[in-house]
């Protein structure tokens, strides 16, 4: 008999505030594996569909949120070879079913998008990972966005061109300025001042005061003398700047946009822009790569690190939606919010 399993629920569209139910305990497809969740981290998206409900796009109910997630794994679909039950790792649950939901106790993923994680890595600190990841790695590598040279454990051959990432203390950025950067390429970024070091730290060059009247100036002046593979723009509005500073440089005039609306029509004749979904690497080639080489090898050497730095807010299923709530709020930086379980 299948143990027993727990959920936060969205029961409606709006519905606030979550509420815990018993949930079924998910079925392994032949490239699934189920966990048994012990840490989660809450994204923006959590909170804008549970506002938004139906306006930001259709959903079943009742929705179960979550797509960060760390634990072990319980269980294993008939056709997996990479996985066993033990194995710590992180996922990236994003589905359409209520088993793929990751604010539950168990949780089934595919495993493309499933990484082991190294014994002295906590649960908490893997669980900041999977969606800033996936996105941060989709815009870099994914074809039709910049396609930048595979990232690599051991050290890169310099690619000799720059990216720019901006907005680069959030979880996306955190985790696009190490992948570049373990790729090869340099990085220049944006932020606040405060975060200048810690951007430093994961291998930004240059770090430029996102707020700054200058700042598109700075960076053009920065660039000066330097190829560009591209820009990516994480925060809506700032697709903006970034084709500002890329219509002036030399290089790659692509911007990538991860969370903006109708972006693309704000391309011009020579600079392309591309929106993207922070899930698009669920259903590339390039995730087993990313999931199953390099992110566990570079987890265990320390090339790759969990940033942003977790910040547990409570523990159990019922601290979730304060959880939510408390990003929600704003006024964290180069921090993620976790729950644990």
């Amino acid at each position: 008999m299948p143990p027993s399993n727990n959920a936060a629920v969205l029961p409606h569209a709006k519905s606030h505030p979550l509420q815990i139910h018993p949930a079924l305990y998910p079925s392994a497809g032949p490239d699934q594996v189920i966990i048994k969740v012990s840490a989660l981290a809450i994204n923006p998206a959590d909170h804008m569909v549970q506002s938004m409900g139906d306006d930001l796009f259709p959903s079943t109910y009742p929705y179960i949120l979550g797509n960060d997630v760390a634990g072990t794994v319980v269980e294993v679909g008939s056709s997996v070879t990479a996985f066993k039950p033990g194995d710590r790792a992180l996922a990236l649950t994003i589905g359409s079913t209520p088993g793929e939901g990751g604010f539950q106790e168990y949780v089934c993923v595919k495993t493309n998008v499933v990484a082991r994680i190294p014994d002295e890595v906590s649960f908490a600190q893997a669980a900041v990972l999977p969606l800033g990841f996936a996105t941060a790695a989709s815009g870099l590598y994914v074809p039709g966005y910049l396609e930048l040279e595979l990232p690599t454990v051991a050290a890169a051959e310099p690619m000799g061109k720059t990216v720019l990432i901006w907005a680069g203390a959030s979880s996306v950025g955190s985790n696009a300025i190490q992948l570049a950067r373990a790729s090869g390429y340099d990085v220049f970024t944006t932020c606040s001042p405060r975060n200048f070091e810690y951007c430093t730290t994961l291998g930004a060059e240059r770090v430029f005061d996102y707020r700054s009247p200058t700042v598109v100036e700075d960076l053009v002046a920065a660039f000066k003398g330097r190829t560009c593979a591209g820009g990516f723009a994480i925060f809506p509005g700032s697709e903006e700047c970034v084709i500002d500073v890329m219509a002036e440089i030399e290089g790659e005039k692509v911007v990538v946009c991860a969370m903006a609306v109708a972006a693309e029509k704000k391309a011009r004749e020579d600079v392309r822009v591309k929106e993207m979904f922070g899930g698009s690497l669920r259903t590339s080639e390039l995730a087993g790569y990313l999931y199953h080489e390099f992110l566990p090898e570079a987890l265990r050497t320390g090339k790759f690190r969990c940033v942003p730095e977790p910040l547990v807010v409570g523990h159990g299923l019922g601290s979730i939606q304060g959880a939510v709530d408390r990003l929600k709020e704003g006024g964290i930086s180069a921090q993620k919010v976790v729950v644990t379980l």
